[in-house]
């Protein structure tokens, strides 16, 4: 708005493919990583969808504009390894609430690679599903779409013993993970908040020596899983990627040294 000068709502209608792409080279210009001008550029686009979707403007003036491409195919946020996921997921107390709280929604995220919206939406009546005779987990991800999540066993013992403990597993339409009984959340049946897992996240990650977001562990669960030969697109689907290529950010195993072609070497 600063930079084509719009003051008011009607004046979105004005903005023209032109003044994208000079906005874009102004944020070339200031030397920013390609990924942050992409993401602003989808932004920016995201926005223009919705105005055209409320009939506010007649056109999305993003679309066509090229975006600079990305250094790399491989996404930044970082995956653990597996002796660090594991001291990850008990270094939560076992004994109090905080603790059981904490444990299962580590475990619910290194198991299930959800996005921290996904977690937070969670209910508990979307928790321990059964379809098939495999427990389930209902999750709602992005664009309001539903996936029917395998729950692993692990993360489902720490699931119930939380709610035992808790004591609102009874309660179907309450949120599943909630904020600690205190005095200004006693009786509550939200959910904590994104921001309060991406800090509890970091809070026990960071006493560990290796602070990191919440959103590196469903780097960790992906990346986990193709290491251990899950089908890409099996994975994509799980995560739920509209794309596959997206799904490849989490790709690490052609960087691993050790399968380097190198090794394969022999006379």
């Amino acid at each position: 708005m600063r930079f084509t000068g719009i003051r008011r709502p009607e004046e979105f209608r004005l903005v023209t493919r032109a003044h994208v792409i000079a906005w874009r080279d102004v944020l070339v210009g200031r030397h920013l990583d390609r990924a942050t001008i992409r993401h602003r550029l989808s932004a920016l686009a995201s926005l223009f969808e919705y105005l055209c979707d409320k009939n506010a403007v007649t056109h999305n003036p993003v679309k066509g504009v090229k975006r600079p491409k990305t250094d790399t195919n491989e996404g930044k946020t970082p995956a653990l390894g597996d002796h660090q996921a594991r001291k990850l997921l008990a270094k939560p107390k076992e004994t109090s609430l905080k603790g059981k709280r904490d444990r299962a929604i580590l475990g619910t995220l290194l198991y299930h690679a959800l996005r921290r919206q996904e977690l937070c939406r969670l209910a508990v009546k979307h928790f321990d599903h059964e379809r098939r005779g495999v427990a389930y987990l209902i999750v709602s991800g992005k664009g309001d779409k539903t996936r029917y999540v395998p729950l692993h066993p692990i993360a489902r013992a720490l699931v119930l013993d939380y709610l035992e403990t808790a004591g609102h597993g009874d309660d179907p339409d309450g949120a599943l993970f909630r904020p600690l009984p205190q005095k200004r959340y006693r009786g509550s049946r939200e959910s904590i908040t994104p921001d309060g897992v991406y800090r509890l996240v970091r809070d026990y990650s960071g006493a560990l020596g290796f602070e990191i977001g919440a959103h590196a562990l469903r780097a960790t669960a992906a990346t986990n899983a193709l290491d251990h030969k899950a089908e890409i697109a099996k994975v994509q689907e799980w995560l739920g990627h509209a794309n596959i290529s997206t799904t490849r950010l989490y790709d690490r195993r052609k960087s691993r040294p050790e399968d380097s072609p190198t090794f394969k070497v022999s006379y």
